[in-house]
């Protein structure tokens, strides 16, 4: 297994946008592994994806364990532009 570095962008494509009242949330698979990750505090105002559109997972080792999560995931766009994060 290779070493993933912070550098490092996974394509992944939107399967599903949900709108609530001040956020967009997305769900994105990682196309060669399948995984999904959702993503739920996306501006409105700078998303203007549909299911179908790629965008890109970066990945970073957290320094610590926080409860079970070991890994921050960003979301960025085609533009390097950080849309969300979360922890796995």
């Amino acid at each position: 297994m290779s070493e993933v570095n912070e550098s490092d962008r996974f394509e992944c494509i939107i399967v599903n946008v949900i709108d609530s009242l001040r956020w967009k949330g997305v769900v994105v698979e990682e196309i060669e592994s399948g995984g999904r990750v959702y993503f739920g505090k996306i501006d409105p105002e700078c998303f203007e994806y549909v299911p179908g559109d790629i965008l890109y997972i970066g990945v970073k080792r957290l320094p610590y364990e926080f409860d079970e999560m070991k890994i921050e995931a960003s979301l960025y766009d085609a533009d390097d532009r950080k849309l969300d994060w979360t922890f796995l």
